[in-house]
């Protein structure tokens, strides 16, 4: 019996009908497959989930009873608990159905005071990953809500007391309100956008400028510039944007007010720099006195600015995730957020739980470190340098003859 011919139609129809058949059985074979995967996945049983839990309260009472809360998270007892009453009232964070807000405060101080990853924090907490990533976002935006409390910049017309207080610098610096400075601090980015933010550092940075009070606290703070951004176009931003750099303009004993900036910054009315090519390290200054009032000018102001250099040193000493030079886990945002947190952090410990042993060191560091190169300002002559510079050689001529005056006597 002859075997029946298919026409080309019908053979065609056959063999998509087989072709359908494997990918059906290759469907079915991979949904078992996954299906016995996660039947293997074991959910934690009760008793695993109370050791875990016994696990964090017995971390908490440690840091809270125990007497670790310093060396653990770089904060007092009575700090800490205050920190997170702050944060509860006025900066939103609310505790979940598993975790306190006590918990979600430590462990972003962890992560914070001691440069951890997300990994490690998560073993310490026997938390998922996903939830510690969670907790310290939650805590993160909580701290930059209360910035208006921690952070305010000056605005009535009083002499500060470091200066008020000392015959070096008062009357001179009496209508000066503060410094101004920037760090860098590195951070994560993609490949193609690396190279506008790799500075001298050689890694990618961003450029942080900050001023501050003479008694160390940040009144503002502005990130997020590129660490190959210069100072002067950083500081021009800041004057001019939504939430700007505020120097009051009023007259104080007939002075304009204005901050203390290095050789890095323009010289004008409201920034009072160091004169070029005139030494003015702390160090040298004590092997030989001040020759001319350009000297005793530089090194007085260099004694007076320095205060934005121990303030960012504090900051590092106490929050190494802004100093450490490994390549930060979060994104370029993330990592300008919290720079701002700890800054407001730094403000609040500075109230509550300040660490005097601590800015010693930081002191000792920068009188003892290497000198600053004189870096190039602006060349800029409008009639604002002009005034800038006669302020200037007012200051520094009274200061001389003042210092002569005492020190015949």
């Amino acid at each position: 019996m002859d075997t029946p011919v298919l026409n080309p139609a019908h053979a065609l129809r056959a063999r998509q009908l087989q072709v359908v058949n494997l990918i059906c059985l290759l469907l079915t074979f991979i949904t078992q497959r996954n299906m016995a995967n996660k039947k293997q996945v074991r959910l934690p049983t009760r008793k695993v989930i109370l050791e875990r839990q016994v696990v964090r309260e017995e971390l908490l009472h440690d840091l809270l009873e125990g007497g670790q809360c310093c060396d653990l998270i770089r904060t007092s007892e009575n700090a800490f608990r205050r920190l997170c009453e702050i944060l509860h009232t006025v900066g939103g964070l609310r505790r979940t159905q598993r975790m306190s807000v006590e918990e979600h405060v430590a462990r972003f101080l962890h992560i914070v005071s001691n440069d951890l990853r997300t990994r490690f924090t998560s073993w310490m907490y026997r938390r998922s990953r996903s939830t510690t990533s969670r907790c310290f976002h939650r805590v993160l935006r909580s701290i930059i809500a209360i910035e208006g409390l921690y952070i305010q910049q000056p605005t009535c017309d009083v002499v500060p007391r470091e200066i008020q207080e000392s015959r070096r610098f008062y009357p001179f610096f009496k209508a000066c309100i503060g410094a101004i400075d920037g760090t860098h601090v590195r951070v994560h980015m993609p490949n193609r956008d690396a190279p506008r933010y790799r500075g001298r550092k050689g890694y990618p940075t961003i450029n942080v400028l900050a001023a501050c009070t003479f008694d160390l606290k940040f009144t503002y703070v502005l990130t997020g510039w590129e660490g190959t951004a210069s100072d002067s176009k950083i500081i021009k931003n800041a004057f001019t944007r939504d939430d700007k750099l505020l120097i009051p303009s009023g007259n104080l004993l007939n002075q304009c007010r204005y901050c203390l900036v290095d050789g890095g910054l323009p010289h004008t009315n409201k920034l009072m720099a160091p004169y070029r090519g005139v030494r003015y390290h702390l160090k040298k200054y004590s092997m030989r006195g001040p020759q001319n009032s350009k000297e005793l000018f530089n090194l007085r102001h260099a004694s007076l600015r320095n205060a934005i250099e121990r303030a960012f040193g504090v900051l590092k000493r106490r929050f190494p995730i802004i100093r450490s030079t490994t390549k930060p886990f979060y994104s370029c945002e993330t990592q300008s957020a919290i720079v701002l947190a700890c800054c407001i952090l730094h403000n609040f410990l500075l109230d509550e739980d300040r660490d005097i042993n601590l800015e010693d060191e930081v002191m000792q560091e920068i009188l003892n470190g290497p000198q600053e190169q004189d870096r190039c300002n602006s060349t800029e002559t409008d009639e604002d340098n002009s005034r800038a510079d006669q302020l200037r050689n007012s200051i520094a001529n009274e200061m001389w003859a003042n210092y002569l005056a005492h020190s015949n006597n």
